[in-house]
């Protein structure tokens, strides 16, 4: 059995920064099992010493030397947390310093500016996106004139989450359309998608695997079968590929990794919020 490891990401804002490059960090090491706790907002030195007791109760607990992911900017807080004894990884020390030198200025310590409400046009933009992607989720709505891209694959391939992640971290309109059987007697897309083809991506999916997660939304139904599933993927895959529309499998493929597959195939280059 592997070891298990505590690791906690501790931050003075939500954590979302130290999380995020903590799990890109823990991914790379699959021997070990690692019981994660996210520990926001320790903005002071007093709660800084709770967190750290929380962290020498883990290693009781487990025997084993815990690890801290830190983006606190105060040092105070920070060698607070230290006298946890856990492994401490300062997630921007190893950059501060080489940038201070190019730059020719020092940081200015402030907390919470990477996932703070700082830009009200961009904040702005992030839900207008969103409120089109649920508006145009499954096909609801099909005038697309103004969406950045739409999704076009069997029901429960990936469409929904992969418009809402686009929608939230990089502000895009993301519409979807989901293929029917009545669609899938043809061998050309819907003519509501015709005046759309530029932005048009397909996604499409292992039939085992959609199989499985169709039987979990309707179990022991015509729609979660595997011949069903089967006769579906196959024909919107021939679909797409006669009408020269680019698609990617969702089967072993991250929502990250998707969006960023579609959104550098249809050439859409945004910053991430």
């Amino acid at each position: 059995m592997a070891e298990v490891r505590p690791v906690f990401y501790v931050s003075d804002g939500t954590g979302i920064t130290a999380e995020t490059i903590g799990h890109s960090l823990l991914t790379q090491f699959t021997e070990t099992r690692f019981l994660t706790d996210r520990i926001p907002f320790v903005d002071s030195v007093e709660r800084a010493q709770e967190v750290a007791a929380k962290i020498r109760a883990a290693a009781e607990i487990h025997g084993v030397r815990p690890v801290v992911i830190n983006s606190c900017m105060d040092g105070d807080v920070g060698a607070a947390l230290a006298d946890s004894g856990a492994l401490m990884l300062d997630v921007f020390a190893p950059f501060i310093e080489p940038l201070e030198r190019e730059l020719g200025e020092s940081r200015q310590r402030r907390i919470g500016q990477a996932h703070g409400l700082v830009d009200f046009e961009t904040y702005h933009r992030r839900i207008n996106a969103m409120n089109f992607a649920l508006t145009h989720d499954d096909g609801q709505a099909v005038n697309y004139d103004d969406a950045d891209l739409v999704l076009v694959a069997v029901s429960r391939a990936g469409k929904t989450p992969t418009c809402v992640y686009m929608a939230l971290h990089y502000g895009i309109r993301a519409a979807n359309y989901p293929l029917t059987e009545e669609d899938l007697e043809h061998d050309r897309l819907p003519p509501r998608l015709r005046p759309y083809r530029n932005k048009l991506f397909g996604l499409t999916i292992d039939p085992v695997r959609l199989q499985q997660i169709r039987q979990e939304r309707r179990p022991n139904s015509r729609y979660a079968q595997l011949d069903t599933c089967k006769r579906e993927v196959a024909a919107a895959e021939m679909m797409l590929r006669a009408e020269r529309v680019p698609v990617l499998s969702t089967t072993n493929t991250s929502i990250e990794e998707i969006a960023s597959k579609v959104l550098t195939t249809l050439g859409i280059h945004r910053e991430m919020f």
